[in-house]
Order: C-alpha cells, then structure tokens, then sequence
C-alpha cells in the first residue's frame, strides 16, 4: 500500500511540475520596452505587406529564422542557389495569381456594370460612366481647373469600402482634373450640395495599375460622392 501510495505522489507531483512548466512555456511575451515595441511593429508592418501581396503560406518561424541569423551573424543556413530558386518560384507563382484574380475582376466588373445600367435612374455616359442622382443640388457646377470640396465613400462591387472621408469624418479639398478620370468627368456634371453615386468602370479608374491592394487591378468602383463647395482659387491656393 505504501509503495502504491508513493508512486501515485510521485506521478501527482509529476503532473504538478509539468503544468507549472507549461504556463511558464506559454506565458505571453511582454513588450515593455521601446526597442521591444519597435521590434513588434517592425514584424507586425512586415506581415501585413507579405499578407497584401497574397503570400499568406509562408512560415512565420522561418522567417524569425531568418532574421535571427542575419541579426546574430550566423552563417546562413540555404545555399544562395537555394534561396534564388525560391524567390523565383514565388515570384511566378504571384504573378499567375495576379492575372488569374485581373481576369476574374474584370469579368466580374463588366457583369455588374451590365446590370447596374439597367436600373432606374442610373445614367451611362458616353465614356461608359455610370451615375445615379441621390439627392439633387442648385448650386453652380464646377469646371476642370477648380478646386472643390467633397465627402466620399469609395467601394468595391462587392461593398467593401477601400477608402471613406465620411468615415474619418473630413471632407477633402482636390482639383478636378487632378483626379481620376471618371471623377473628372463626374465632378463637371454636379451642382454644389449635390450627392450621387459614382459606378467608374476600371478603365476610368486604376485599370490594371492598382495603387494599393485594397483595390484588385481592373476593379470597377463605386463611390458615395458629395459636392460641398467650390474653392475660391486664392483660399484653395493657400490651404
């Protein structure tokens, strides 16, 4: 009895030690001093770009690896042949994925546009800009060398917004002609106080040369857009 009760101390013990190693193991690391922070950001800031150029299956340990090595001095672990075989495997394999989505953005985009211009109320214009009257304004039109102020949401077709003055709460001074070009156009069709809502087919936006990847290449955008004032030429000048 006794041994049974000395064996059964001993694997209790056991356990006990063992769970205490584990919190200890999987305690959250701190991030308390500045270099520590910095640190952070600079791994955070790194994952997000990897993230946004779609190269989401690549190890994050060997990456830390990476940069330990190079950090420490260490002798690098993969040949260089190595390493320029993998870039270069990488490198195609993102730029077949980026014309496969191209292709399928540009499909889709021409397949809403379709039907959007079937609607009540949408207009298409000869460039093949599409616009609807929310609300309607009397005040004067701009033309393409003035400044106006306006409110905005921007969207993708699929409703995901890419970029919103109205959420930051702020309204943006610009030039007219110094935008894209189905904004131009659109700007030069509005009376201030005036809202409507934008459908820019690709080639009157970014086309294929997207300026961020929020927004695919060939994307067709939508956009809440509001004409709050025209600019005098000396306040524009001065702001």
């Amino acid at each position: 009895m006794k041994h049974h009760r000395l064996a059964a101390a001993v694997v209790m013990a056991t356990l006990v030690l063992a769970g205490c190693n584990a919190e200890k193991a999987e305690a959250p690391f701190e991030l308390k001093t500045p270099a520590q922070k910095a640190s952070y950001g600079i791994g955070l800031n790194m994952g997000q770009s990897l993230v946004q150029e779609g190269m989401t299956d690549l190890d994050a340990k060997a990456v830390a690896m990476g940069i330990e090595d190079a950090m420490g001095k260490k002798e690098q672990r993969l040949k260089n042949e190595e390493l320029v075989e993998a870039f270069a495997f990488l490198q195609k394999r993102a730029e077949e994925q980026k014309a496969q989505l191209t292709e399928e953005t540009s499909k889709a985009g021409k397949k809403f546009l379709e039907e959007n211009a079937k609607r009540e109320g949408v207009v298409t214009t000869a460039s093949g800009l599409q616009y609807e009257v929310v609300t309607k304004g009397e005040g004067a039109m701009p033309t393409a060398t003035d400044v106006v102020s306006v409110h905005y949401e921007g969207r993708l077709v699929d409703g995901t917004v890419f970029d919103s003055s109205i959420q930051r709460g702020s309204p943006i001074d610009l030039p007219v002609n110094g935008v894209i070009a189905g904004w131009v156009e659109a700007l030069q069709l509005m009376h201030v106080g005036e809202k409507v809502k934008l459908f820019i087919p690709s080639e009157l936006a970014y086309g294929d040369q997207s300026p961020t990847p929020a927004i695919p290449p060939n994307s067709v955008l939508v956009f809440d857009l509001e004409l709050l004032s025209i600019k005098q030429p000396e306040a524009a000048e001065a702001q």
